[in-house]
């Protein structure tokens, strides 16, 4: 997607194209980029709305949920009204009110094995703001397969998880490199767990800042390890892993 450099364009962008960091060049390279969120949810929310923001140029959304009354205390871009309708639907009007110079396609269904394949080809990084296991690891098996970025988030009460994948690089692990087994999806379960609506926004911000990293190519990334936040106690810690010799990334 080619953008010209008029005045409205360096306006909404100025604050970026400032940092040494970026640039018109970097500008133009989150521009021209493709990025797809898995879940319209606690994550996706703030995720889609800081890449829109930050120019991401083709913003893909796929989710099948309806936005519910108890969604609103931490999915950001929802608000009473919306409730009953499709997120997918209600993020793209948002996302393009927000930023009218990108473009938005949604997939208003569930991810599974017969479609992703199809999907995830038209976009170059994968954010997972799903708020299940199956998910992640199907996301996790094709983004390996197709050599795509992926950035997995995870939240629980307090607590936040932070993963990025690069397997353009063959000595990337990936998300079952560090997990042993799959494990029980109660621990996402935020009807039953619970979940404190910053939280969400703290994990799908460092997600979306993630994303825009890469695209640059710039600052330190989270290859091998897991970023782990506590925002009770305050704790941010990285814990590092190895990538598995018997292991689906394995080349």
């Amino acid at each position: 997607m080619k953008k010209s450099l008029n005045k409205n364009f360096i306006e909404r962008y100025s604050r970026q194209i400032v940092l040494k960091d970026v640039g018109v060049i970097g500008q133009k390279a989150i521009c021209n980029s493709k990025v797809l969120i898995v879940g319209a949810g606690g994550l996706g929310s703030p995720i889609a709305d800081y890449l829109s923001r930050a120019g991401v140029g083709r913003i893909g959304i796929a989710d099948f949920d309806k936005v519910n009354l108890s969604n609103i205390h931490r999915q950001s871009l929802y608000n009473s009204k919306d409730v009953g309708k499709f997120k997918v639907s209600i993020l793209k009007k948002k996302i393009e009110l927000i930023n009218p110079l990108i473009k938005v396609k949604t997939f208003n269904k569930k991810i599974t094995e017969k479609n992703f394949k199809n999907i995830i080809k038209s976009f170059d990084i994968i954010v997972d703001g799903s708020d299940n296991f199956k998910t992640k690891f199907l996301l996790n098996k094709y983004s390996i397969k197709h050599k795509k970025i992926l950035i997995v988030g995870a939240i629980n009460k307090f607590d936040g998880h932070v993963f990025t994948f690069d397997f353009k690089n063959k000595k990337s692990p990936c998300l079952k490199c560090f997990y042993q087994s799959e494990p029980s999806d109660e621990i996402l379960n935020c009807e039953a767990e619970g979940i404190m609506g910053p939280v969400a926004g703290t994990i799908g911000n460092i997600q979306a800042n993630e994303v825009l990293k890469k695209i640059l190519k710039i600052g330190k990334d989270l290859n091998k390890c897991i970023l782990i936040i506590n925002l009770l106690s305050l704790n941010f810690r990285k814990v590092y892993f190895n990538k598995k010799k018997k292991c689906v990334c394995k080349n």
